[in-house]
């Protein structure tokens, strides 16, 4: 197939085998996949059809906003959204069956108005245990949880779900967060709650720290392929990266030596060589920290990108190599077939593989491969 300009080609497939590998190494009663962000970067609606089919039962969301849009594409699994406008009413989700995250008595208090009267609220607490993000802070669990129990015994929610989040910085810090969650999950209890979920580990503690798996897990960047932890692929995992970020050469140029290439000429060519100009730059997420760094292929052979990376572009320097206006460039996709990897750009421009897939946009055209549809 030939290469769009600029386009990143979402392999469905993918997504539905990394989902069914991860249950088979985790399999906790349910399972959660992460779609916020547009699925970093991958398609939402389509990837939370592609994690559905690999076997997850449940879809997590930031916003209400983009759990609405699961649902006007008819999506009916479970959703749960947990980043709220201070001003949001959450009527629109209530409507929508979507589950809200809840951080505070505020949010819980607006929950409970949102609702219709005759079906209860579904409300998951989100309770603080040290990433110092949202969640109810420690000393407010008590008053939360008894006035979630006051709603709930008025018919007006129901606590589906206790959950939290960790830093990842330690095993030492995350256990230590699983015993601040362990002691919320106490005192709900004793306050008459009773969750059916409980959950706190996202992908790198679902497959490292057994601890904290509970009754769900929720893999986000690991469902899409890659590694969540620094220093190993997902190949290791026998996961395969869905995203491949490719274009077209869109000049091709015989200079000589001591050629300045692209802004401030931060590349100067030693020997007559080739330049290749690829027609992709920060305007469509390129990082231009990966300048003079980030690996592409072209040609079936790995080049470093020569120079700046502009808004709409970039230059590299192929030497003697054979290419043609048209050829095909793949900056990143699925290292086992010879290509450079989102960790390699990630590790080019002092990041994670989370910011590289989910930064991409702008005029970067999506084509969707495999899947049901």
């Amino acid at each position: 197939m030939t290469p769009a300009f600029r386009e990143r080609v979402v392999d469905l497939d993918a997504v539905a085998a990394n989902v069914r590998r991860l249950r088979e190494l985790v399999p906790t009663p349910h399972a959660m996949v992460v779609v916020k962000a547009d699925a970093y970067g991958h398609g939402a609606v389509e990837c939370a059809r592609a994690a559905l089919a690999g076997g997850a039962d449940w879809l997590g969301v930031a916003e209400i906003a983009e759990g609405l849009a699961l649902r006007e594409a008819g999506i009916a699994a479970p959703v749960l959204a947990w980043l709220h406008d201070p001003d949001e009413d959450f009527v629109l989700a209530v409507r929508a069956d979507i589950d809200l995250g809840l951080s505070s008595l505020a949010q819980l208090e607006t929950a409970a108005a949102a609702g219709d009267g005759e079906s209860p609220v579904a409300v998951q607490l989100k309770v603080e245990t040290g990433l110092s993000r949202n969640g109810v802070a420690e000393q407010d669990w008590d008053a939360v949880f008894a006035r979630a129990l006051e709603l709930e015994d008025a018919g007006r929610i129901v606590v589906r779900g206790i959950f939290s989040h960790l830093s990842n910085a330690s095993p030492e810090d995350d256990l230590a967060a699983v015993a601040v969650y362990e002691r919320a999950l106490a005192r709900a209890g004793a306050a008459g709650l009773r969750p059916e979920l409980r959950h706190l580990a996202a992908s790198a503690a679902a497959l490292t720290l057994p601890e904290a798996r509970y009754d769900l897990v929720r893999f986000g960047i690991a469902a899409y392929g890659l590694s969540p932890f620094g220093g190993r692929r997902g190949a290791e995992l026998g996961l395969r990266p869905a995203m491949t970020v490719r274009g077209r050469v869109a000049a091709v140029r015989r200079v000589p030596a001591g050629k300045g290439v692209s802004y401030d000429y931060t590349y100067r060519t030693t020997e007559e060589t080739t330049l290749v100009l690829v027609p992709l730059g920060y305007a469509e997420g390129v990082p231009r920290h990966a300048s003079n760094r980030a690996p592409v292929s072209i040609g079936g052979r790995t080049f470093r990108i020569s120079g700046r990376v502009a808004m709409d572009q970039f230059i590299v320097d192929v030497g003697d190599l054979e290419v043609q206006v048209g050829d095909e460039v793949v900056l990143f996709g699925d290292p086992t077939t010879g290509v450079p990897s989102a960790d390699d750009w990630a590790e080019a421009a002092d990041t994670i593989n989370w910011e590289i897939v989910t930064r991409l946009g702008g005029r970067l055209s999506r084509t969707f491969v495999g899947g049901a549809e």
